[in-house]
């Protein structure tokens, strides 16, 4: 019995034990995950803290370095306000000596108005003077003239009324006469008329009483003839007569229906006249208008025909033109590129000449001229010259282009100074470099400089230069040395 007790016990421990083991696992584990969440809240609240004094240094630093671009930014402004300045006062100085220039110009063109305007009015003066005079002398010939024209009208009027008087009391007396000479000729055929008349009255009464008796006779011999054969007549003819009757009604009816149909024929006639009459006035219209319409043809064809010359020629002209304007654009174009290009390397050359001008230039750039007064008048006076109206325009053209000389003329003196200092170093350069070769082949030994001129070289005391000849004069303390 005890023996199993003990194994009890020890089975039991063997349990607890393994349950302790599992509490101290399962506390380790909780230990491990309280330690966990510590070590990450602790690493979140420095990563927070991290961030935060990040964010506050970015501040710190993006603050600094806004000072610092500002200050730079400063220095920049300050410079450039320097710079404009500069060339403001130097566009201010060259507006101003615009201006200067301009009110000289316009103070000596208002002179020269004022002087022009005395000199027009003295000589308007001097022409209606001379014209006043002109016309008291054209007026005094005009009355003159007039005067003796009116003498000579009245008494060429007095004259003419004379002759007109004279002629018609010439013309009265002729008009007499002549009424008295026709009304003695008037007389005169009345009564000739009269007897005549009366003589042919009496004639034809004699030759009319004649002709009626014989007439009378043959009259009543031709009725008794009529009357014998109208009765022979109508006994032969009582048949024929009622057959004529019978025809003298029809003859009637057709003679009325010949009527009507000569009238319907009539007015066809009338209605064909009247139609030919329209269509002859309607064909002498339509001659008309094709005549007129042929030489309005023809007017229109030789238009046509001109016009069609000057299209072609405005079509050649049209082609000269755009030929010409063609190759002028292409050349303009060209010049234009080639004066673009050559701008375009001027504004360069000058932004690199920029760089290199120094601050009086780029306050100052065109200098005053150095002449005295007293030398620019004699300047110009030697080079006096008439203005003429051409070479105003050039002179107006070209002065938009004085300050740009002035700084050439100024660059062009500085060159020609710079190539003239040149040229004198170049000549001292020259000078001392054959000084130095003198010297070097004075203290060097070769063939070359054994066969040049050498001062330096000297052998058993004489020289190789050639010695100028002269006298020896023998002094008591010289010596002489023989040579070999």
């Amino acid at each position: 019995m005890p023996k199993k007790e003990k194994k009890a016990k020890t089975s039991l421990s063997d349990e607890e034990q393994l349950l302790l083991f599992q509490q101290k696992l399962l506390a380790e584990e909780e230990m491990a995950k309280k330690k966990e969440r510590l070590l990450s809240q602790f690493l979140k609240d420095k990563l927070a803290k991290e961030e935060h004094n990040s964010a506050l240094n970015l501040n710190k630093i993006n603050t600094q370095w806004r000072t610092v671009l500002r200050e730079v930014k400063t220095r920049e402004l300050h410079k450039d306000i320097e710079i404009l300045s500069q060339t403001f006062e130097r566009v201010v100085d060259c507006k101003d000596n615009v201006i200067k220039s301009l009110a000289k110009d316009l103070s000596e063109a208002e002179e020269q108005y004022a002087r022009a305007l005395r000199s027009h009015l003295h000589n308007v003066d001097q022409l209606l003077a001379l014209q006043r005079h002109r016309l008291s002398l054209l007026e005094e010939s005009y009355n003159m003239e007039l005067e003796a024209l009116t003498k000579e009208f009245e008494t060429e009027r007095k004259t003419i009324i004379d002759q007109h008087e004279k002629e018609i009391h010439y013309l009265q007396d002729i008009f007499m006469a002549m009424e008295q000479n026709y009304i003695d000729s008037e007389y005169e055929s009345k009564l000739e008329f009269q007897s005549m008349w009366n003589d042919l009255k009496n004639m034809n009464l004699e030759e009319k009483h004649f002709l009626r008796l014989h007439l009378e006779n043959i009259v009543e011999d031709l009725w008794r003839k009529f009357q014998d054969v109208l009765k022979n007549y109508t006994d032969a003819t009582e048949d024929r007569k009622a057959a004529f009757e019978t025809l003298q009604v029809k003859d009637e009816k057709s003679s009325k229906e010949i009527e009507v149909q000569m009238k319907k024929i009539q007015k066809l006639q009338d209605a064909i006249t009247i139609s030919k009459g329209k269509i002859m006035i309607h064909s002498r219209e339509s001659e008309d208008e094709n005549r007129y319409i042929r030489n309005d043809k023809e007017l229109v064809l030789v238009q046509l025909r001109k016009l069609k010359a000057q299209r072609t020629q405005a079509r050649a002209a049209s082609q000269k033109n755009l030929v010409k304007l063609t190759l002028e654009s292409n050349a303009t174009l060209k010049a234009l590129r080639k004066i673009v290009d050559k701008g375009e390397k001027i504004l360069k050359l000058a932004e690199i000449c920029r760089k290199f001008e120094t601050e009086e230039e780029k306050v100052l750039p065109f200098y005053s001229s150095v002449l005295t007064p007293k030398e620019q008048e004699g300047i110009e006076e030697n080079n006096l010259e008439e203005l003429t109206e051409e070479l105003a325009k050039v002179m107006v053209d070209y002065t938009g282009m004085e300050n740009f000389w002035k700084r050439y003329n100024k660059v062009k003196l500085e060159q020609l100074s710079l190539q003239h200092r040149r040229a004198q170093l170049l000549d001292i350069n020259g000078k001392l470099r054959e000084m130095l070769k003198q010297y070097l082949d004075g203290i060097s030994v070769s063939d070359e400089v054994l066969s040049q001129l050498n001062p330096l070289f000297i052998v058993n005391y004489q020289s190789n230069l050639p010695q100028p000849l002269s006298i020896p004069i023998a002094h008591p303390g010289d010596k002489q040395h023989p040579t070999t």
